[in-house]
């Protein structure tokens, strides 16, 4: 038998006779005895496992909370998505909206209220979408055709003049020093100056260096919607000013005959056949010079 097993049998007095005097004759015992009446004079209390478990527990410390590098950026990209989100919404309610019709395009769109409007070729409308059924305002360069929905009051600024309307459908035209506005639905109030206007069905209006000219119309809406340039009494200066913007191009006029007056339609969609018009009707002849370069001389 090993001698540690010997050693716990005589710590707990298990040892027999013959191995009490075979262990007593080694040359440890004398060690081992005082150790063990050294080890009887200790006492030791039961043990109290719930206490050491909270006594445990009130000392731990709380270790700081680590967040891995990849959360960090994860709640960055969050926050700056978010941030996003909200500069956009704002955008988009909150700053005027602008619409433009390129030269030679045109331009449909729908209002907050589905109000339609179509602009014409180099127009362009602003309006905010903030409370636009208490506040249906907008501001218009350029030429548009307008179907507004009922509801309250629809403005049209121009820097000429202003249109005012509650639920119809009507044409605004602002170039240079000449306003037109034509009803083709409901009531129209137009104000020009200190001049107030009131259009319905079949009217229309035209202010030009201060002079009124009020007409009547038979079309259900503006002719240039159906790719076609109406003049009426115009002077080639204005019609060449319309036909630059509806086909983007540049014409240059050497001719002395600025005058005469114009009244007809001008197709928008054949050059060719606009610019033979114009020719015969002023006695000039065009010179395309580039592709988007015509130049009328004299003949």
């Amino acid at each position: 038998m090993k001698k540690d097993r010997l050693l716990a049998k005589w710590l707990n007095d298990e040892l027999s006779p013959d191995e009490l005097a075979t262990f007593e004759a080694s040359p440890d015992f004398e060690k081992y005895q005082r150790i063990k009446k050294y080890t009887n004079h200790l006492e030791v209390s039961d043990l109290d496992e719930n206490t050491m478990l909270s006594n445990i527990l009130s000392q731990k410390k709380i270790a700081p909370k680590v967040v891995p590098l990849y959360k960090k950026w994860a709640f960055r990209a969050a926050a700056i998505f978010v941030l996003a989100l909200g500069i956009t919404f704002a955008m988009k309610v909150f700053v005027p909206q602008t619409e433009t019709a390129d030269l030679g395009k045109k331009t449909a769109f729908s209002l907050p209220d589905n109000s339609e409007v179509v602009l014409n070729s180099g127009s362009e409308i602003h309006y905010k979408k903030w409370n636009w059924d208490n506040n249906r305002h907008l501001a218009l360069k350029g030429e548009a055709y307008f179907k507004v929905a009922k509801g309250r009051k629809f403005e049209v600024q121009t820097n000429l003049g202003k249109v005012t309307v509650l639920g119809t459908q009507f044409n605004v035209k602002a170039r240079k020093n000449r306003f037109d506005v034509v009803c083709y639905e409901g009531r129209v109030k137009v104000n020009y100056n200190n001049i107030q206007v009131l259009l319905t069905h079949g009217q229309s209006v035209r202010f030009e260096n201060g002079k009124q000219i009020k007409m009547t119309v038979s079309s259900s809406k503006p002719e240039w919607m159906d790719n076609q340039i109406s003049f009426y009494k115009e002077n080639i200066r204005t019609i060449l000013d319309e036909v630059e913007r509806q086909y983007n191009i540049k014409i240059d006029l050497n001719a002395k005959d600025t005058i005469s007056l114009f009244t007809g339609k001008l197709p928008a969609k054949d050059l060719n056949t606009a610019l033979q018009i114009i020719g015969t009707t002023y006695h000039l002849e065009a010179r395309k010079v580039s592709n988007n370069k015509i130049i009328f001389d004299e003949k």
